[in-house]
């Protein structure tokens, strides 16, 4: 299997990374048989957390460890903020994991600039993860977060995480821009790895895993994480990163802006009706809201209950619904004041219905009674 740098760790991994979440849906003797034909195969990067069924996760991967642990970069995750908290937290997973080294620990999950500022204090999570380094216990430090990747870009600006861990497929490029055009050209600039998370939406790109595969392993990024609980779901994975060619930058193009995942709903923030509403609409901020809000997953429209129920389940997965609203109540004019007059009617080459977007949006974002 292709092997990638991992920023200035030095760290050699295989593009395609075992993400340890699902292992908590089968048995242990399930898990070990995946984790051994990862190895098997040539996958080396191996990532789990302590809060992944209260350590259950970690004591599958556990038992693989005890006889492999130097066949693979074995990364956890903590969601401890505070040093002291951290400190004991991470006994369990030396434990569980059944190591005294672990090659990478993330700072789990982190969705808010307040727990940033928490793990950067003195007594914060950070200066913790720096001493055990110092102890040669763990290996290079970063952190992660789902979603909008503002408090990623503070992180790299504020502190010498050596990596970062983000969302990134076709779909949610479209619902924060900030990714592609700010959040992996500044890991660049700072040397930190990407670690590419999500590589199907959660399972939305479930139709088009091909695609979704080929389009994450074509990023400039290390490693491509994803959860695999069936041999044949491992098997099939695999292949893909084994096989895969390049996408050109218009082949990439072409996924984001026309896979079928985004219809004629989801903004692909072309910038065609900048300006078009003589009431003063921005319609791509809006938007740019509506996906912090719930990635454009509530379309309006229920043609398939299955495909319903998976979007549903999925709107609010990143847990910015609170954060948009906010940020929404800030905006002038808000969408309520669309008059459907015709200025916007056919200018999105999408072919997107833009007063109507505008108006589902602004109820979910307005927080208003009825639309």
């Amino acid at each position: 299997m292709e092997k990638r740098t991992l920023g200035n760790t030095g760290l050699e991994v295989s593009c395609l990374g075992f993400g340890g979440f699902h292992l908590l849906e089968i048995p242990a003797d399930s898990a070990c048989k995946l984790l051994n034909a990862y190895l098997d195969k040539g996958g080396n990067y191996i990532e789990t957390a302590q809060d992944y069924g209260n350590g259950e996760a970690e004591r599958k991967i556990g038992l693989v460890m005890k006889d492999r642990r130097d066949e693979c970069i074995l990364v956890t995750k903590t969601g401890k903020r505070d040093a002291k908290s951290l400190l004991e937290k991470i006994e369990s997973s030396f434990a569980n994991l059944q190591t005294d080294y672990i090659d990478i620990l993330l700072m789990h999950a982190v969705s808010t600039i307040d727990e940033l500022n928490k793990i950067l204090a003195p007594d914060g999570a950070f200066a913790a993860a720096q001493m055990l380094k110092a102890q040669n216990r763990i290996g290079h430090i970063g952190i992660s977060m789902h979603g909008q990747p503002d408090v990623l870009i503070e992180a790299l600006n504020r502190a010498p995480f050596e990596l970062v861990m983000t969302t990134l497929n076709y779909y949610d490029v479209n619902n924060f821009p900030k990714l592609l055009g700010e959040l992996v050209p500044l890991a660049h600039k700072k040397n930190a790895g990407i670690i590419l998370m999500k590589p199907l939406g959660d399972g939305l790109l479930h139709k088009n895993v091909d695609t979704a595969f080929r389009y994450a392993l074509s990023l400039d990024t290390s490693v491509v994480v994803t959860g695999m609980n069936t041999m044949e779901m491992l098997e099939k994975d695999i292949e893909i990163a084994n096989t895969y060619i390049k996408l050109s930058d218009e082949e990439m193009r072409n996924i984001e802006n026309n896979a079928e995942e985004l219809g004629d709903y989801v903004c692909r923030q072309c910038g065609q009706c900048s300006g078009i509403c003589p009431e003063g609409i921005d319609f791509e901020h809006i938007y740019r809201l509506e996906g912090m809000y719930d990635r454009q997953l509530r379309t309006g429209k229920l043609d398939d209950i299955g495909e319903f129920g998976l979007r549903d389940k999925l709107r609010f997965w990143f847990g910015t619904e609170k954060r948009a609203v906010a940020e929404y109540a800030d905006i002038k004019p808000q969408g309520n004041v669309c008059t459907n007059c015709v200025a916007c009617s056919e200018i999105c080459p999408y072919h997107i219905d833009i007063a109507f977007k505008t108006k589902l949006a602004d109820y979910k974002l307005g927080e208003r009674d009825i639309y």
